[in-house]
């Protein structure tokens, strides 16, 4: 059963999907101006990464790399970044976080949703504040109880394991934003300082 856990057919797909996508476009690139070109990207190649990637938490770093690669080809394509130029920059000048800051994002999207009543009732119901048992600094509060697993490959994965720790990795102003719009908006800026705090543009 655990096999199918990894998404390994539905990773082949999206990659497999993505690149004929990525073929046809190089084909027509001269033809288009950048914001078009990035539309078209964001509609046949980003919405497929995008799509349900909460579920790909805590994935082998070999799967991930598939994805990753499909983001750096579209990256290459839309800013016209040579083979051999290093793709962290390019992603940076994008403003795209890397597959694996976008899987967290997905995961603490749903945590706050899911913690401010904005999501189902049966993913609110797998997550339980952390009450701690005296007085602590302001920037200990607003946290989630990360339960114990036992499954070292597939538990950690739950969303009641997963969103919790994604959440409580957070800074206190972020986790404790007002509304949705200023938690995405804090919560961009800080993968994005994460992931390219020492990247040149």
């Amino acid at each position: 059963m655990y096999s199918h856990l990894t998404f390994k057919k539905q990773i082949s797909n999206v990659v497999r999907d993505s690149f004929y996508h990525l073929r046809n476009l190089s084909k027509i690139k001269r033809y288009l101006c950048k914001p078009d070109l990035e539309i078209l990207i964001h509609a046949f190649i980003t919405s497929k990464l995008d799509n349900n990637n909460s579920l790909y938490y805590g994935l082998p770093a070999k799967y991930m790399k598939k994805l990753q690669y499909v983001q750096n080809s579209a990256a290459r394509l839309l800013g016209s970044a040579k083979k051999r130029e290093h793709i962290t920059p390019v992603l940076k000048r994008l403003h795209w976080l890397p597959i694996i800051r976008q899987v967290e994002f997905k995961q603490a999207m749903l945590c706050y949703k899911s913690v401010n009543g904005l999501a189902p009732h049966y993913l609110s119901d797998l997550l339980t504040p952390y009450t701690p048992g005296r007085n602590l600094r302001s920037s200990a509060g607003n946290l989630l109880v990360t339960p114990r697993y036992s499954l070292e490959n597939y538990g950690r994965r739950a969303f009641s394991i997963a969103g919790p720790r994604v959440r409580n990795s957070l800074p206190y102003d972020v986790r404790s934003a007002t509304t949705l719009t200023i938690f995405k908006s804090k919560l961009k800026t800080v993968l994005f300082q994460r992931e390219y705090h020492d990247a040149p543009f």
